[in-house]
């Protein structure tokens, strides 16, 4: 009777390729975010907002570096897209919506479409996750996207940067709010409504 081989001590941890770590300090860029805005709404120092989305940026920095060193090292595999999937949803889905709420986006329709705008990002990321191949047209780079990809959130973010630097946060959110049924809505967050339904759309844009 043979004894099953033991797996050596982080086996996994063992297979990331180097673009691979990068893909993670995307994620952990995107968790600090969270952590920064939750800060925020604890103390209420403003302060805690632009590091939140300064890690936001931070993460784009790494999505983009984590695919240019994949292509250099041509070392890409299924594993490594996946993480990449996983770490967008982070730093390009939740944190930009969460940055939204903390800023002030609270109305029952606000976290509505917050909640939405994160379900398209889960929903294109799927979508490219299965058609990056055929959209390859059989090489290694795809051509072109259907939908915008998810790190164009960062556009978002930065108008939330903004608003915060302005101190047009909360009560003072531009636009102000209207209260529909009851329930408030922002009109700002029209702007994540109109992001997600961008990123599940089948417009093509090329992939530069």
């Amino acid at each position: 009777m043979t004894l099953p081989k033991l797996n050596k001590p982080f086996a996994m941890i063992r297979e990331f390729h180097l673009a691979d770590w990068f893909t993670l300090a995307n994620a952990v860029c995107g968790t600090g975010a969270l952590f920064s805005m939750m800060t925020y709404l604890q103390m209420n120092d403003v302060r805690h907002v632009f590091f939140a989305c300064g890690l936001v940026l931070a993460a784009l920095i790494f999505d983009v570096l984590d695919g240019r060193i994949a292509r250099w090292r041509q070392k890409t595999s299924a594993m490594g897209r996946e993480l990449d999937s996983l770490a967008d949803v982070i730093s390009f889905g939740v944190a930009p919506a969460l940055i939204a709420y903390g800023c002030g986006m609270q109305g029952l329709y606000d976290r509505i479409i917050l909640t939405g705008f994160v379900a398209c990002g889960v929903s294109r990321l799927a979508r490219y996750n299965v058609t990056a191949e055929s959209l390859s047209g059989g090489e290694n780079k795809v051509k072109y996207f259907e939908g915008t990809p998810i790190p164009t959130s960062l556009l978002l973010v930065m108008v939330m940067f903004v608003a915060a630097w302005q101190g047009a946060l909360h009560e003072s959110l531009w636009f102000g709010q209207v209260v529909i049924g009851g329930f408030t809505l922002h009109p700002l967050v029209l702007l994540f409504a109109l992001s997600g339904s961008l990123m599940i759309s089948r417009i093509r844009f090329p992939k530069l």
